[in-house]
């Protein structure tokens, strides 16, 4: 039938399929239906259980491996705590010995290649010997750890070095969930995005080794006393055994943890042996490296702080580094001062003045202080200084401040310019040792355009005709005074400045009084300038700084270049007239140096200081004792203080001069100045007849003794109605009060070889 008939193709009758293509036979319908067996009661449970399960599975699978991305993209790599860059400034002597550190942490980081392989190797066998080739995180670690830790088989942390890493430097200790998830991630990112080198330097500058250092080479330090490229591989792996347990394992505050302490040092070697970094030979021959004593944190106490306080000082005010950055830490400065001289000239304060100190019983004893400074002539570098008594109970360094008059001390500097000018006296005569002036007191200076001055001489002396050389050792200041202006006051003053004085020294002022003394210079600023003189007129700025680094690099320490300041025969002349006030004169207990050496005593106004400067070929050292109250800060006179009538510099300041110079230069062959003087100066000079009451060379009893604790002030008081230059200034020399001695003073008896004087 065709198609178009209407029928469609459903309607069209098919055949019957045979049943074996069909593949099953057809139901009789009059049979009943076939049921199905029934299923074994309780099989359907289990596999749904199971089912269940599985899907939990998966959904904790997938679940985990969200969190775990979406942890992975979260978790920033954050900035790093500030307890982990924190860092204090290491202090050093010359020759590389610890002076100081002045930040709370005790860490100083170091470049990896500083840390010899087999320290870094001892680590890695003692926390992470897998560190080179596993991955940042080790999860079995980590949970093979907590189940030891939840069986009692002692906490573990099973963490790699990149997470310690993390957890010292970018979080913290605290022992929660939170900070372990966070270092989970940090570390897993650290690992992709930093080199293991990196890692493991920022390890090693993190750990804590216990003795309060943190860092490998602050624990080299600490522990054998030396830098961290010195360490050997003993004494690595006892460092790398402190990780696990800092205080436990340390053998000298816990000897009864020696045992474990050996145990996990043995521990560390044998994995370095099995990881083939360490020869059996090698471990066999391999000591115990008993550590030092473990000793006080090197902190500011005693004169560490005033001498980090000068360097720092020194570093800014040069523009070396600036105040904010220097704060920041991580610095390595390595200065000049030497630990032999620096002890020496501490022990000689202490003789000398500190352990006769009696305040309880001496009120003047209360205002003593003592400031010192060594300087070479050779080089300007500073060897030691004292600042005070100590730095956390006497605040300001007694080195370094500019507040008490120089008195005497300045007046060689008078001379110096004299002879570097060529200058004349009034009448026309070359100003030499064996010039002569008038030295009455009182007498009025000529040749100044000023206001009228007239200062006094000590205790009111008269001397007539004398020479500048006798003058000298005298201290005279009418004739001083009228040297000033002979030479002219700006040429003393730029001359001052040429041989080390700062320009901005207060109280440097350009008028006749400028020779007695008023400026306050500082000690240090007064042993330049005498460094000067010792090196035949040469002067280089003084230098505390010998290098300095951080992080490894070395930054720039501007060198001043040494020049001319005075001419060769201006300083030695000065050298020559300054060498008899050692021999004969007031400064003879700086004698006890034992070797040729040139001096100034000097005492401020109202004997509020006293000083001595002085200078062998190889050393130059200023010593002043100043009087302050430690309660209200004011300048005090030291009348009565250290049981003595007056202090004068020839008294303790020469006594510690002359015990430093000689314990310092112990080593050195003594060896006489080189002195090339002006001409003329070689002649024989007039004889000057000395005031009544001073021809008697040996005084009254024929002590030392007697005229070495009786100098008196001589920084121009000019009694009552003498009249000062306005330049003087506020506080100037003989401003106010009578030119005689001080209470108790004692102005007879005096020892003294021909042409010279008991005084300043």
């Amino acid at each position: 039938m065709s198609l178009s008939s209407g029928m469609s193709d459903s309607d069209i009758p098919r055949p019957p399929r045979p049943a074996r293509e069909r593949g099953w036979e057809p139901r009789d319908p009059t049979l009943p239906a076939r049921t199905p067996p029934p299923r074994p009661a309780g099989r359907s449970r289990p596999r749904r259980v199971l089912r269940t399960l599985f899907g939990l599975l998966l959904l904790s699978v997938l679940l985990l491996a969200g969190a775990l991305a979406a942890g992975y993209l979260l978790v920033e790599i954050p900035p790093a705590n500030a307890a982990a860059v924190a860092q204090s400034n290491v202090y050093l002597y010359r020759d590389g010995s610890p002076l100081a550190r002045d930040g709370e942490v005790n860490r100083e980081n170091v470049r990896l290649d500083r840390v010899p392989l087999p320290v870094r190797q001892a680590v890695l066998a003692a926390e992470d010997r897998d560190f080179h080739t596993s991955r940042a995180v080790d999860p079995k670690a980590m949970l093979r750890a907590a189940w030891n830790t939840v069986t009692g088989k002692g906490r573990q942390s099973g963490s790699t070095i990149t997470q310690q890493y993390v957890k010292n430097y970018y979080l913290g200790q605290e022992q929660t969930l939170t900070r372990k998830a966070k270092e989970f991630f940090i570390a897993i990112r650290l690992g992709r995005e930093k080199s293991r080198e990196e890692i493991l330097q920022g390890y090693l500058n993190t750990s804590y080794f216990g003795r309060n250092a943190y860092g490998v080479q602050a624990a080299a330090r600490a522990y054998y006393g030396k830098d961290v490229e010195d360490l050997d591989t003993a004494e690595g792996a006892y460092l790398a055994s402190l990780l696990k347990a800092p205080s436990a394992y340390d053998v000298t505050t816990h000897p009864e943890n020696r045992a474990k302490a050996v145990a996990r040092w043995d521990y560390v070697l044998d994995g370095m042996v099995t990881e083939g970094w360490l020869t059996p030979a090698d471990r066999a021959a391999a000591r115990f490296p008993d550590p030092q004593t473990a000793r006080p944190a090197t902190g500011l106490s005693g004169q560490r702080g005033y001498l980090v306080q000068a360097v720092e000082e020194y570093l800014t005010d040069r523009g070396i580094v600036d105040e904010k950055t220097l704060a920041g830490g991580g610095f390595r400065i390595t200065t000049t001062l030497e630990p032999a001289a620096q002890d020496a000239l501490v022990q000689a304060v202490e003789d000398r003045v500190t352990s006769r100190l009696d305040p309880a019983r001496v009120p003047a004893d209360r205002y003593v202080r003592v400031g010192a400074a060594a300087v070479d002539p050779a080089s300007g570098r500073v060897l030691a200084m004292y600042g005070g008594v100590d730095y956390t109970r006497q605040y300001v360094n007694n080195a370094t401040r500019r507040d008490y008059q120089v008195g005497s001390t300045f007046k060689p500097f008078v001379f110096t310019a004299a002879v570097q000018n060529g200058a004349q006296t009034q009448y026309g005569e070359p100003i030499t040792p064996h010039t002569l002036y008038d030295g009455t007191n009182r007498r009025p200076v000529e040749g100044w355009n000023g206001r009228p001055y007239d200062p006094a001489n000590e205790d009111d002396q008269s001397y007539g005709e004398i020479p500048v050389g006798t003058a000298t050792d005298l201290s005279v200041n009418a004739v001083y005074a009228q040297m000033a202006v002979d030479v002219g006051p700006g040429h003393v003053r730029r001359t001052a400045v040429a041989l080390g004085l700062p320009g901005s020294t207060p109280d440097l002022t350009a008028s006749p009084s400028i020779a007695l003394g008023p400026a306050t210079a500082s000690v240090l600023d007064m042993a330049t300038a005498y460094a000067t003189l010792a090196a035949h007129g040469r002067h280089g700025a003084h230098t505390l700084v010998e290098r300095i680094s951080r992080d490894g690099h070395e930054l720039s320490v501007p060198a001043a270049p040494a020049r001319q300041a005075v001419s060769r025969e201006a300083a030695d002349t000065t050298t020559a007239i300054l060498r008899s006030v050692v021999e004969t004169g007031t400064g003879t207990a700086a004698q006890a140096a034992g070797r040729p050496a040139a001096g100034k005593t000097g005492t401020a106004e109202d004997d509020k200081a006293a000083w001595f400067a002085g200078y062998t070929p190889e050393l130059a050292t200023v010593v002043a004792l100043m009087g302050q109250d430690p309660e209200s800060g004011r300048q005090e006179p030291l009348y009565g203080a250290l049981g003595l009538p007056r202090i004068n510099g020839g008294g303790a300041p020469a006594e510690i001069w002359g015990r430093f110079t000689r314990e310092a230069l112990a080593a050195t062959p003594p060896r006489d100045f080189d002195l090339r003087l002006m001409p003329g100066t070689e002649e024989t000079p007039p004889e000057a007849a000395l005031p009544d009451g001073l021809d008697d060379p040996e005084g009254a009893d024929g002590s030392v003794e007697s005229y070495e604790s009786q100098e008196t002030q001589e920084t121009g008081e000019a009694g009552p109605g003498a009249v000062r230059p306005d330049e003087a200034g506020p506080g100037g020399p003989g401003e106010t009060g009578p030119g005689g001695p001080g209470p108790g003073a004692v102005v007879s008896g005096s020892p003294l070889a021909p042409r010279t004087a008991p005084r300043q």
